[in-house]
């Protein structure tokens, strides 16, 4: 059976408690640290908690709460997604002149783009914006967005029809110029009225 948020409230507040002063709350200071109307609501929390598998307590005994292992089991579950989502970063390497490589304990980590709903993933095609480094086969994540700042790289779509990556700038009369980071293409202007931004490009990833 799902938790509630309350319970699960109820739960990180007890193994925190526990964590911290070896033995568990009085019922007095359960209702004092999740702000309980009363102790008849602790004790509501507790027999649905201990319904469910949770906790366990002692027969007329004080301080005798127990979190049983499936909520740590349920906790440790939901962490590895997060932890799936970083890589060790071991360093810095050399384009140019060489430089010192370090191993260390650093990871990077995506969780920020993928935990985001939010966020989502585009495959470039052509060569429009080569020399933002952006290359054809390149993902790009975007975040969805409706309004873009001058020099923003953003999904823009034109006229209803077509989407296109480009640099974003206002220019005047309520023009629109979509910039391409390709020295041998040319610009498209648009009216505001006729683009719809998408999202804006947060990262680029490439696959060799």
């Amino acid at each position: 059976m799902a938790l509630t948020k309350r319970q699960k409230e109820f739960l990180d507040f007890l193994a925190g408690f526990l964590e911290k002063r070896g033995y568990s709350p009085s019922y007095e200071e359960i209702a004092e640290g999740l702000s309980l109307a009363s102790l008849a609501t602790v004790h509501k929390h507790i027999t649905a908690l201990e319904a469910k598998h949770y906790i366990r307590r002692g027969f007329n005994q004080s301080r005798s709460l127990e979190i049983d292992k499936r909520y740590y089991e349920e906790q440790r579950q939901n962490r590895q997604p997060a932890m799936g989502m970083e890589v060790p970063l071991l360093g810095r390497i050399a384009a140019g002149s060489p430089v010192e490589s370090l191993a260390g304990n650093d990871t990077l980590s995506f969780a920020d783009y993928t935990g985001d709903p939010n966020t989502y993933a585009l495959q470039v095609r052509g060569e429009s914006m080569i020399e933002d480094h952006i290359c054809d086969g390149d993902y790009v994540l975007v975040e969805k967005a409706t309004e873009a700042r001058d020099g923003d790289i953003v999904v823009a779509l034109v006229d209803g029809r077509e989407t296109t990556l480009k640099r974003f700038y206002l220019e005047p009369g309520d023009q629109v110029r979509l910039q391409p980071a390709n020295s041998t293409m040319n610009p498209i202007y648009v009216s505001r009225a006729s683009l719809g931004i998408q999202g804006k490009v947060l990262a680029v990833l490439r696959k060799y």
